[in-house]
């Protein structure tokens, strides 16, 4: 029988308590979790203190936990959660199950329940949420991840939006699935309908970020997180990201000491709370300081490596972790670990894991090999990843958004020119620079261009990678680079 006190949270959905503070700091949290912001668990906790047998308290603790990577954290809020489940609705038993699965390293299952739940309870806006979480990090689970997810998600959301209008929460979320699938212009106008009615969304503002990325727009990314982000707590794990996002629009404008800068300050293990789960935003912007102009300093070296070494020692349970530790072991000249996390995968792969087996791997072991200036092999090994156009590819099996993704098809990128495969790094250049024009991309191509007798087009490309580059750091390598490129063509 359902305790039915006539509580119900913001979407019209009953919650089980008879405390009406305990109910009010629910909506509260679930709201500050909806937009990855610094409190929710604090609103959960009290929620608890205002009626200890609150089972839907403990499970949004349990998803804050799985966010902040604190998965022994989250098991036992959840198992509390469970265990006081009995009487409560359908509907609140199911999200507790979801977000059990999750914690259990059951991602594929939870993903399945998820559909199964929204299509009962569209208006369970935090497992529209978690869907969003399951896919960006492959389901976190054993399986074969999901082929082409971006697309998955987005059709997801579009079967739940008729249930919320113009809902702050949703209106970002689903702003997410929609720049991932390339609808730039749609997913703009959500996130900035959010921020209007939400200006403290941290997930809208993310979106926001992602468009302008997608855009080649770095000036105005740059320009909005600098506005946005001084408002926003920096305890707040999303606020590492969003500040790679911030770092990734310096680097893309060729300013390599602002990156660092922004790094220093607030990506950096040693230095942010956070840096158990801010492994990809440090390993990436690390890996591609190197790969575009040997600007990784040493001296970060042994925390970014150190930050990395689970995965090491446990590799294969988490396919984006996994990518992102080898550029960390990589960018660190880390064999050692390196080898150990392959020899970890294999036995992974050998036991029948297909997302191992299949992507992760291959895409480590490619990176290995960069790191050994094997460019051939890393090639041969991270090619068939993309076999078709991004963010469509194999790739997107061990998920993350496009963004996050890019950072191995620059390393793809750079191994073609490096193991001189000019042909195929123009083709890859030419379908990249359909979806947006960026200065490195032709800055890549430039260098394909004069490798394969165009002198007049490499020229062209250099032309505008310099004007489009005005205001790069004057004594990076790249812009060494550039100008000896223009030299030899004149």
């Amino acid at each position: 029988m359902v305790k039915d006190f006539g509580a119900k949270d913001r979407y019209g959905l009953h919650i089980s308590t008879a405390s009406t503070t305990a109910a009010e700091k629910l909506v509260e949290g679930v709201d500050l979790a909806l937009e990855s912001a610094w409190g929710a668990d604090e609103k959960f906790q009290e929620a608890l203190h205002a009626d200890e047998g609150f089972a839907l308290a403990h499970a949004g603790l349990a998803f804050r936990h799985m966010v902040g990577g604190r998965a022994a954290d989250a098991r036992k809020s959840v198992q509390e959660a469970q265990s006081l489940a009995t009487g409560t609705s359908r509907r609140e038993q199911q999200q507790i199950e979801i977000i059990a699965r999750w914690a259990n390293g059951k991602g594929t299952e939870a993903l399945i329940l998820v559909n199964e739940h929204l299509a009962e309870y569209p208006r369970d806006m935090l497992i529209v949420r978690l869907a969003q979480r399951l896919f960006v990090l492959g389901c976190s689970s054993v399986g074969a991840g999901v082929a082409n997810y971006p697309r998955e998600h987005f059709a997801l959301m579009k079967k739940v939006a008729p249930a919320y209008g113009d809902d702050w929460a949703f209106l970002a979320q689903s702003s997410f699935a929609h720049h991932e699938v390339g609808l730039l212009d749609e997913a703009l106008t959500m996130a900035e309908r959010a921020l209007e009615e939400r200006p403290t969304d941290a997930v809208a503002s993310h979106s926001v970020a992602h468009v302008y990325f997608e855009r080649a727009d770095s000036s105005s990314g740059a320009e909005f997180l600098e506005r946005w982000l001084p408002g926003f707590d920096n305890r707040a794990p999303y606020h590492v990201h969003l500040s790679w996002h911030l770092a990734l629009f310096e680097l893309a404008m060729g300013r390599y000491q602002n990156a660092l800068e922004v790094y220093g300050k607030d990506i950096r293990p040693s230095v942010v709370a956070k840096s158990a789960i801010s492994l990809n935003d440090s390993a990436s912007l690390m890996w591609r300081l190197q790969i575009y102009g040997a600007a990784a300093p040493s001296s970060l070296m042994e925390e970014l490596d150190t930050q990395a070494a689970p995965a090491a020692d446990n590799p294969g349970s988490v396919a984006f972790r996994d990518s992102h530790a080898a550029l960390a072991f990589a960018v660190a000249n880390d064999d050692e670990s390196l080898t150990r996390m392959m020899d970890g995968l294999k036995a992974a792969a050998d036991k029948g894991d297909k997302l191992v087996g299949d992507v992760t791997l291959p895409l480590v072991r490619g990176i290995t090999a960069f790191m050994h200036q094997d460019y051939d092999e890393a090639v041969r090994l991270m090619g068939p990843l993309f076999g078709s156009e991004a963010p469509y590819d194999q790739l997107s099996r061990i998920g993350g958004s496009h963004a996050q993704r890019e950072v191995f098809e620059d390393t793809l990128t750079e191994a073609y020119l490096r193991a001189r495969q000019f042909e195929n790094a123009e083709a890859l250049l030419e379908n990249r620079l359909k979806r947006r024009e960026t200065p490195r991309d032709l800055f890549w191509l430039a260098r394909a261009q004069q490798a394969t007798g165009k002198p007049e087009a490499a020229e062209a490309s250099v032309q505008q990678v310099r004007n489009a580059w005005r205001n790069a750091d004057p004594e990076s390598q790249e812009i060494v680079a550039l100008s000896g490129l223009a030299n030899s063509l004149s």
